[in-house]
């Protein structure tokens, strides 16, 4: 059962985050720009509005120059890596990291602990958009500064890491797939050498 739903994870991430990588037509910058957006605003502590934020990123960034235009559906896609799986195990690295970094070590518990004081102040009978709302309140109001200082380096690096990572998988990809095409025309152009040619030989003939 885990086994599978492993696998069914790998391909999710392979087919929404790693494909559209490779099949994007734009200059390696600008879909690593995208990757950098995403993780950048996913990695902060905002799960439910992330995607808004991008879109206004977007909107305000080309809006000051073009060179900080980056792939919007890039950007969205991997605004998504934390999610209502992912994000309270991110967000309790961030608390531990936050409590860390502000010397309160006696203040750390255990992953349990926050699961259940989080969980319980969510209210059972919101609705949708309303839950969202509210997930991101309790979040600052239960676990607050620790929580934002913690989100901090993490998001930083992560967004970093991210960044130079995608350009330099792009970058690969699109240099075999302009090698493949110039082989591709090379072997055509061969072809239409040696048909001329033939023709030629069968004229005089």
């Amino acid at each position: 059962m885990l086994n599978r739903q492993l696998k069914r994870a790998q391909s999710l991430v392979r087919r929404r985050l790693i494909i559209p990588l490779f099949r994007s037509p734009h200059p390696p910058e600008y879909t690593a720009r995208g990757v950098f957006i995403g993780v950048l605003v996913a990695l902060t502590p905002t799960v439910g509005v992330q995607m808004a934020i991008v879109g206004v990123m977007w909107v305000a960034l080309r809006a000051i120059h073009s060179r900080f235009d980056f792939n919007l559906i890039i950007a969205l896609a991997w605004t998504w890596i934390t999610n209502a799986v992912t994000a309270p195990f991110v967000y309790y690295a961030y608390i531990v990291t936050g409590r860390v970094m502000l010397g309160r070590w006696d203040e750390l518990r255990g992953y349990a602990t926050f699961a259940d004081r989080f969980h319980q102040s969510l209210p059972k009978d919101a609705g949708t958009l309303e839950t969202v709302w509210l997930y991101v309140v309790n979040l600052f109001d239960s676990f607050g500064v620790p929580l934002f200082v913690g989100s901090i380096p993490w998001t930083l690096l992560g967004a970093w890491l991210s960044y130079r990572w995608s350009l330099k998988l792009t970058r690969v990809y699109q240099a075999r797939r302009e090698r493949r095409r110039q082989r591709r025309a090379e072997r055509r152009e061969a072809r239409l050498r040696n048909a001329s040619g033939m023709a030629s030989r069968y004229g005089e003939e």
